[in-house]
Formats: C-alpha cells, structure tokens, sequence
C-alpha cells in the first residue's frame, strides 16, 4: 500500500498505533472519526488453462524476460471468483473457459493478495491481450512450480496428477 499521511474520511493527521493485535494506520481522532486501514489482502483469480492438450503459461510486459506464471487478475465487485477467473481468461487470452475444478485459495503475502485458484479448460484461439507479450505451451509435467505465488496452486495441481517436480525460484 501507498503510505497515507491523512486519514481519507475526515483528512486529519494519521498514525500507527497497536489495534487488536497488530500495527495499524489510525486517524489521530479515534473517537469522533475513528478510521483504520485494515489493511485486508485483495483477491485475485488465478487459472491453470488448458488448451488443446497443453497448459498456457503467459509473460506480463511488466515481468523480466524468462518469467512466465498463471492468468491472474483482481476479482471485480459483484462478480463470483468463477465468473471472475472466467473473465480474466477471456480478457487476457481470449479464449472461453469453462471450469474444472478449485485447485485451492494461496496467500501471496508480499503482494498483499488471497489467490484463488481454478483450472480451466479452454477453447478458441489464443490472442493475447496488450498486458501480455508472450505465451508458452507446457505439457503438465513439464511445468516447474515456483516458490511463491501461484506457483504453489501450480505445486499442488501436479501432485494431485502424481507429479512432484522441483520447485524453482524466480531470478531477477
């Protein structure tokens, strides 16, 4: 999170103070105003697509070259996780999803984020959209999870099919 220096309800100075537990971004005026940040994790949709037989794994243009992860994206208001993972992959990938099954919910803590994680089967043709720069093709026991993220979904998936590969790190 951005740091905060006014409290958004009523514009008055904020501090970090102990509240239940926990460090917490505070209005100075708790007793007329009262705001906290909780702080909660924001929740993401994540999806092993499956397409003609492989899994897709795509790069972000914001990612270094090399980095290819899960279709993922921030989880709308209004919308189930299904209907949100379903979207995404139509957004990002252009394909119709439908979907097989909950692989499991993943904190991603350095992110702030609750992942849940769907695989999906896919059908169409692959377009990607402009937050996308590139797409691999990986047989399900080809994939290597990574430590964080999705790639623990990714971990779990393949175990569930009798796949227990090496888990690797990301490199910047």
């Amino acid at each position: 999170m951005a740091k905060m220096n006014f409290c958004p309800q009523c514009g008055k100075s904020l501090i970090i103070k102990f509240k239940d537990d926990r460090e917490r971004v505070l209005c100075v005026d708790e007793e007329d105003c009262g705001f906290v940040h909780w702080n909660n994790p924001t929740p993401v949709v994540a999806a092993i697509v499956e397409h003609e037989g492989d899994i897709i794994l795509a790069r972000n243009a914001a990612w270094p070259e090399g980095w290819f992860a899960l279709i993922t994206g921030f989880l709308e208001a209004g919308e189930t996780p299904e209907e949100g993972i379903l979207r995404e992959v139509k957004e990002e990938l252009n394909l119709d999803g439908e979907i097989v099954e909950l692989v499991g919910l993943y904190e991603f803590h350095r992110m702030n984020q609750l992942l849940i994680t769907y695989h999906v089967r896919a059908r169409g043709t692959i377009q990607l959209s402009p937050e996308l720069v590139a797409y691999q093709r990986k047989k399900d026991y080809e994939i290597l999870p990574w430590a964080s993220g999705t790639g623990k979904a990714v971990k779990d998936w393949q175990a569930k099919r009798g796949i227990f590969n090496e888990v690797i790190e990301f490199k910047k």
